[in-house]
C-alpha cells in the first residue's frame, strides 16, 4: 500500500511538471521591459516590449499591440534555438516516462509480472528526471543570455527583465525531478537492495497415487511367483515321468531277455508264465505311465488355471500373458 501512494505521488507530480512545461513553451513574456518617463513625482509607461520563443511584441500606451513572427528556424538567434531543442526534448522524455510508468505502476493490471513492471517504472522516473534536468536547462540558456545583456555595461540596447514563464518552467522542472524521484524510491528496495528468501517447499506424496504403485508392484510380484512355481513344478513332474517311463521300459526289455531264453532252454511253461506275468507287468506300467500322464495334465490345467484366475482378479493385463506361456511350457 505504502509503495502504491508513493507511485501514485510521483506520477501526478511528474504530470504537473510536464503541464507547466509544455505551457511556458506557448506563454508571452520571456522578456519584458518598459519605456517611460516622470510625471511629477510618478513615473508614467508609455510603452511596454516583450518577447517569447515565436515572435517579439511592442504593446504603446493605448494598448496596442504590434508583433513580429520570427521567421526561418535558421535566422533565429543562436540561444532561442538552443532552448527550444532543449525543451522539445523535454517533453518528447517526460511523455516517454509517463509511458512506462503507467505500465510499471502497481495499480495497473498491465505491463507483465512485478520483475519486468519495476523495471519499467525505475526507467520511467530516469526518464522524468532527464526530462526535468533538460527543462531546467533550457531555461537557464535563455536567462543567462537575458541577464548577460542587462548588467552589461557595454550593451547600449534595450535591457530586459525576466518573465514570468521562466520561474513557472522552473517550478514544473523541479516538480517533474521530484515525479521521477519518488518513481526511483518506490523500486529502490526490491531492484537495488533487498533480496528475497524463497523456501521452496515440496509437495506431500498423494497416497492414492502410492496405494496404486504398491497395488501395481503386488500383482507384478504374485504373477512372477505363480510363474516360477508353476514352470518348476511342471519341470519337475516331467522329469520324474521321464524317469519312470524309462526303467519300465528297460525292466520290460529284461523280463522278454529272460523270457526268450527260458524258452530256449525248454521251459515253456514257466516262460508262459512268465510271458504273462511280463504281459500283465507291461500292461499295468503303461496303464500307470497313462494314468499319471493323466494325472500330470489335470494337475497343470488346475494349476495354470487357478494361477490365471489369481492373475486376472489382481490385473486384467496378466491373464492375456499367463495361459498361453504355460502351455507352451508343457508343450
Amino acid at each position: 500500500m505504502r509503495v502504491r501512494v508513493v507511485q501514485i505521488w510521483g506520477f501526478l507530480m511528474a504530470v504537473l511538471g510536464w503541464i507547466f512545461i509544455a505551457c511556458t513553451m506557448a506563454m508571452e513574456g520571456w522578456k519584458i521591459s518598459a519605456i517611460g518617463g516622470m510625471a511629477g513625482s510618478s513615473i508614467v509607461k508609455v510603452a511596454w516590449y516583450w518577447s517569447s520563443l515565436w515572435r517579439s511584441c511592442f504593446t504603446d500606451s493605448t494598448a496596442v499591440s504590434n508583433c513580429y513572427d520570427f521567421p526561418v528556424l535558421w535566422s533565429v538567434e543562436g540561444n532561442i534555438q538552443i532552448v527550444r531543442g532543449l525543451l522539445m526534448s523535454a517533453l518528447s522524455l517526460g511523455m516517454l516516462g509517463f509511458v512506462l510508468s503507467l505500465l510499471g505502476m502497481e495499480c495497473t493490471f498491465i505491463g507483465g509480472k512485478d520483475p519486468s513492471k519495476y523495471k519499467k517504472i525505475y526507467t520511467g522516473g530516469w526518464c522524468h528526471i532527464i526530462s526535468g534536468l533538460l527543462a531546467a536547462s533550457g531555461y537557464a540558456v535563455y536567462a543567462q543570455h537575458v541577464s548577460v545583456e542587462y548588467f552589461s555595461s557595454e550593451f547600449d540596447g534595450l535591457k530586459y527583465d525576466l518573465g514570468t514563464p521562466l520561474f513557472l518552467g522552473w517550478v514544473g522542472s523541479a516538480f517533474h525531478m521530484a515525479g521521477g524521484f519518488f518513481h526511483l524510491w518506490s523500486v529502490c528496495t526490491p531492484l537495488c537492495g533487498g533480496e528475497d528468501t524463497v523456501i521452496n517447499i515440496q509437495p506431500l506424496p498423494d497416497p492414492e497415487q502410492n496405494k496404486s504403485t504398491t497395488a501395481l508392484s503386488t500383482v507384478s510380484d504374485i504373477t512372477s511367483k505363480t510363474k516360477v512355481s508353476s514352470i518348476s513344478e511342471l519341470s519337475s513332474q516331467s522329469e520324474r515321468s521321464d524317469a519312470s517311463s524309462r526303467s519300465e521300459r528297460t525292466s520290460n526289455s529284461r523280463r522278454a531277455a529272460k523270457s526268450e531264453r527260458s524258452s530256449k532252454s525248454g521251459r515253456p511253461a514257466r516262460s508262459v508264465g512268465s510271458g504273462s506275468r511280463s504281459g500283465s507287468r507291461s500292461a499295468l506300467g503303461s496303464e500307470s505311465g497313462q494314468s499319471s500322464r493323466s494325472s500330470l495334465s489335470t494337475l497343470s490345467e488346475s494349476r495354470s488355471s487357478g494361477s490365471s484366475r489369481t492373475v486376472s482378479s489382481l490385473s486384467g493385463s496378466s491373464r492375456s500373458e499367463t495361459a498361453p506361456f504355460l502351455k507352451n511350457s508343457y508343450i
